[in-house]
């Protein structure tokens, strides 16, 4: 028996992956987080599959659903939002699971960040402009952030900022991050990246604020802040520049 960790991707019921499509059809039981995951997915598993949703569930009550499908010699198919390696809460779950002896996978899903460039239209890395690339949030209820790791500090590299779980907080964002940036820097909020009703709001660190309130959302969204999410007249990148030699390119 095994729980297989599974990432849902954004949103979109066609952007999980093969493999999470495929283990959601075998596994007999599938715990999935109803608040955020879109029904629609469920339609990948099986016609017996006996699901729990874990939005209104504690860990212990989680655990619990573990241990009993233990119990059935039961695999089951554990499904998160976005991709498990970062905001996932599947570390706890992870630890709980070594406790009790049961063995567990990861099967890696589209993050949230990467729906949300594409609902742009943007490359987040523009050569000689923006190289790096920032996922960070503000403390909130559930998790305080490190000391070390705040907005002014990311700000003060000048790299690209794609801040999750922190649209409550964007009159925040915009004070921290204006001396680093300057007023002009381009901003976009993404909300429900992939989902029916994503909703896309542009600015600058200048009247973000003005143009979110005129249209806001509550919750789900990411906000980019950086200097290459505005760039045009960008010099090409040297990977497909007829002189350049590379190791599968054979040029003389």
């Amino acid at each position: 028996m095994k729980v297989h960790f599974i990432g849902a991707g954004p949103g979109a019921a066609d952007l999980i992956t093969v493999r999470g499509r495929d283990l959601l059809a075998a596994c007999p039981v599938c715990l999935y987080a109803g608040s955020i995951v879109p029904p629609e997915m469920l339609a990948w598993c099986g016609p017996n599959t006996r699901l729990v949703d874990t939005a209104p569930l504690s860990l212990n009550e989680i655990e619990a659903e573990y241990a009993k499908a233990a119990a059935a010699g039961e695999d089951v198919a554990r499904l998160h939002s976005g991709d498990l390696s970062v905001w996932s809460a599947i570390a706890e779950q992870m630890r709980r699971l070594d406790r009790l002896g049961i063995a567990y996978t990861l099967t890696p899903g589209v993050p949230a960040f990467a729906a949300a460039a594409a609902a742009l239209g943007r490359e987040l890395t523009i050569p000689a402009e923006a190289q790096s690339l920032v996922l960070t949030r503000v403390s909130g209820r559930a998790s305080p952030m490190p000391e070390r790791e705040n907005l002014a500090a990311f700000g003060a590299t000048g790299a690209t900022l794609a801040i999750h779980l922190a649209i409550h907080a964007l009159d925040r964002i915009v004070a921290e991050l204006m001396p680093h940036y300057g007023a002009d820097c381009p901003v976009a909020i993404v909300a429900h990246a992939s989902w029916p009703n994503q909703k896309i709001v542009k600015g600058t660190l200048a009247d973000i604020e003005a143009r979110f309130a005129a249209d806001p959302v509550e919750r789900t969204a990411i906000v980019f802040v950086g200097r290459g999410l505005g760039a045009e007249d960008f010099r090409e990148s040297s990977l497909y520049d007829p002189d350049y030699q590379r190791r599968f390119r054979d040029r003389l």
